[in-house]
């Protein structure tokens, strides 16, 4: 509770630090509300509009957790298929890596044409945005058991399968807990990403009506909501991730 408490506390006087530093800028330097709306508008826009943005940023929570835990799950799977069969990982690294050469951009309009401007694909968009992490972290997480217990096991005649169950994954959950922490900070802008190219509605939606009609401060209300999301999702992946191997995730 005591270092929840550090945390906390210090998280808070960075954002106070940040808030004064933005508010300092405007003030200085004179800029337009229509350019950057200084702490004090955005607040307003809080004010005026705060059940509208709690409703969408919902919606982009709501996609993002699902993204997060299928492409959490999927890449876990993914590693440990590729690990067991020598054929699979030949088959699938190939695939895994053009996915990730190819230009999310270009990705995510095909996929509201294949899958519509509804959940299906955000969530797509965000399993994609997390998959390589997961599976490469968690994969080279599997290979990396140490070497000694390896020789051991295959002294003993143990099976592949509880190689597998008692060596490779208790010394690949580092390198799990690694992916989930990059993935949890990712998800939302898979999420986000995907409302941009269509979407009825969701933070990236606000966005982009709030650019066009120039509400420069409704947007960035949306941009905060969607940074406390991140810093949320983070928090809470790594407290997780502590009670996963507490014994190697450091402060």
């Amino acid at each position: 509770m005591r270092d929840l408490m550090r945390k906390a506390v210090t998280t808070l006087a960075g954002l106070v630090v940040a808030l004064i530093a933005w508010a300092a800028l405007v003030r200085v330097f004179k800029i337009e509300p229509y350019m950057l709306p200084g702490p004090e508008r955005v607040a307003l826009a809080f004010q005026k509009q705060g059940g509208f943005l709690l409703h969408h940023a919902a919606i982009t929570a709501y996609e993002t957790l699902l993204g997060f835990v299928v492409g959490v799950v999927a890449g876990t799977c993914l590693a440990i298929l590729m690990w067991l069969s020598p054929l699979a990982r030949r088959a699938m690294l190939p695939t895994i890596l053009v996915s990730q050469a190819l230009p999310v951009f270009a990705i995510a309009p095909i996929l509201v044409l294949w899958l519509g401007f509804g959940l299906a694909s955000k969530i797509v968009m965000t399993v994609l945005f997390i998959f390589f992490a997961m599976t490469s972290s968690f994969f080279d997480g599997l290979r990396r058991a140490d070497e000694g217990l390896i020789d051991l096991a295959r002294l003993y005649r143990v099976t592949r399968l509880k190689e597998l169950l008692y060596f490779r994954i208790p010394a690949g959950l580092p390198a799990l807990a690694s992916g989930i922490r990059i993935a949890a900070v990712f998800a939302p802008m898979g999420a986000v990403l995907g409302e941009m190219a269509g979407a009825k509605g969701g933070l990236a939606f606000i966005m982009l009506q709030s650019n066009a009609r120039m509400q420069t401060d409704v947007m960035f209300a949306a941009l905060v909501l969607l940074a406390l999301m991140v810093l949320i999702l983070r928090f809470s992946v790594d407290r997780l991730t502590r009670r996963l191997v507490p014994w190697q995730v450091e402060d």
